[in-house]
């Protein structure tokens, strides 16, 4: 099947990245694939205040968009039996020299989340911090996550918040405090570095996981503590997150 033209780009553009990805967030992401430690978002808020995902010893976990594959060593340390998956092959060689050098091994598959090469009920779990549910269609990756996932499996994912996004000038480099652009016509978004970025207003995911056969257990909107670090954002951007939410994790069950 022909590569869509969001999806050839991104790729193009993750590869092009990952090398200068992987160098300025290390501080923040190489660590959890050595202690295990897991933790979420643009600033590092820990599972264990979180609980997103819970006990995860002995369950098949599929993490869509894994980049290096840091999360997916942190679960594997946990117990679990986790396949990480990337549309850039590049990210994925970083996954493998991480791999090697925290001493863990797991399968890692270059492929798109919007076309998912497993066969139905694979999973226990599907999730992504940020990863594919940032950058592939929701309306394609939605569907695909909950067709691999098993009766009673969880599909649980961070992305922005819409409300972030609507807050967002295309030239700025923060968000403010005005809505800039329309809510209802939130789908497909051009990313400051030409990525292709998707998001969907609450309602239309609510729509979206119902229609998936997918029921809601929660939707979180971790707020930073006012002394958060991050190598994605700075300071101004930890203020905005304290008033604002500029990220959502969704939690739903296969019915």
């Amino acid at each position: 099947m022909t590569e869509d033209l969001h999806v050839r780009v991104n790729r193009l553009l993750w590869n092009q990245d990952a090398d200068d990805y992987q160098r300025r967030n290390a501080p923040q992401i190489r660590e959890q694939a050595f202690s295990g430690d897991l933790a979420w978002g643009l600033w590092a808020i820990p599972e264990s205040r979180l609980g997103v995902l819970g006990e995860v010893a002995g369950k098949d976990v599929l993490e869509l968009g894994c980049g290096g594959a840091q999360w997916s060593m942190a679960l594997a340390r946990r117990g679990a039996r986790p396949v990480g998956l990337d549309l850039s092959e590049r990210q994925l060689g970083h996954g493998r020299r991480l791999m090697r050098e925290a001493g863990v091994r797991f399968p890692l598959v270059h492929g798109d989340a919007e076309r998912v090469p497993f066969g139905d009920g694979s999973f226990d779990v599907v999730f992504a911090d940020h990863g594919a549910f940032s950058f592939a269609d929701p309306y394609r990756t939605v569907p695909e996550s909950a067709r691999v996932l098993r009766r009673g499996g969880l599909l649980a994912f961070n992305h922005l918040s819409p409300i972030y996004q609507v807050a967002t000038p295309m030239e700025a480099d923060h968000a403010g405090d005005r809505l800039v652009y329309d809510y209802f016509g939130l789908r497909r978004l051009q990313g400051p570095d030409g990525t292709v970025e998707f998001d969907l207003p609450y309602g239309a995911w609510i729509r979206l996981f119902r229609d998936c056969g997918l029921v809601v257990e929660d939707l979180i909107e971790p707020r930073p503590a006012a002394d958060a670090t991050s190598t994605y954002r700075d300071a101004a951007d930890l203020a905005w997150a304290r008033r604002w939410p500029a990220e959502c994790i969704w939690r739903g069950r296969r019915a």
